[in-house]
């Protein structure tokens, strides 16, 4: 089977095993609910609280979901995306060494995805299936380690979700306007049923009178639906045409949406 090389690959593919067991500790003052829920909220470097939770949980989780960083290369969003902060740089000297200043903003991606992914399967009851949210920059780079860490053969779906509804006019390029969930199994034990990825419903007010009639229920609406652009002056926008000036467009009551 073809797999994904990368600088650092040799160093991380077994790392996960050498990541040391460490306790959990419990906050009393940041404790609520019943303590025999078994509810946690882990605080830390994920790795690390992957496998701590490793001996009570593996082969346990029937599903797991996971949003991991995007790789867009913003690191002044609220957490760096570039996977350049200080403990990521800190952390790749240290297990990856020499090779570390010749990562690409790729390489390190990869090379911290590898491990956790590889705990995280860990983790999975043989039926269990895992969510992954990606979007462009690492989708490919991410099936390509889910097949060789899940098997090629576990992958079920790629599920493309619109995130926004209009172009972007800030733009660059092309106004990219959805994101990945990628999805894998455990093993062939996992049944898959209908999976269905819901919008939210309160925009479907309309219904099939016909449908209705058979006991079906049919929700729909009008494109366009929703709030209402005069209702919302921050959405006036204008548009460049070829010779420079600013267009903008009429509100209801026939002055310029400025």
């Amino acid at each position: 089977m073809p797999t994904l090389d990368w600088i650092g690959k040799k160093a991380v593919i077994n790392h996960h095993n050498e990541v040391p067991f460490y306790l959990l500790k419990e906050e009393p003052a940041l404790s609520v609910g019943y303590p025999g829920s078994g509810n946690l909220l882990v605080e830390g470097d994920n790795l690390l609280a992957l496998k701590a939770l490793l001996p009570y949980y593996a082969g346990q989780v029937k599903c797991i979901y996971i949003d991991p960083p995007y790789n867009t290369g913003n690191d002044r969003w609220i957490y760096n995306d570039n996977v350049n902060s200080p403990e990521i740089r800190k952390w790749l000297g240290k297990v990856v060494g020499g090779e570390m200043e010749d990562l690409s903003r790729h390489d390190k991606w990869l090379c911290m995805m590898y491990p956790r992914l590889s705990l995280l399967r860990e983790m999975l009851r043989d039926d269990g299936v895992i969510f992954i949210s990606i979007d462009d920059n690492e989708v490919t780079h991410l099936r390509n380690i889910m097949d060789e860490i899940f098997g090629r053969q576990n992958f079920i779906a790629n599920g493309v979700w619109q995130k926004v509804y209009s172009p972007r006019m800030d733009a660059k390029s092309f106004s990219n306007d959805h994101d990945h969930v990628v999805i894998y199994a455990r093993s062939s034990k996992f049944q898959v049923g209908k999976v269905v990825f819901e919008q939210n419903t309160k925009q479907f007010s309309l219904f099939d009178e016909e449908a209705q009639l058979f006991y079906r229920r049919r929700q729909w609406r009008k494109e366009g639906s929703g709030a209402r652009r005069q209702d919302r002056p921050n959405l006036f926008y204008p548009i460049t045409a070829p010779d420079g000036i600013e267009v903008y467009p009429i509100r209801p009551d026939g002055s310029e949406g400025r």
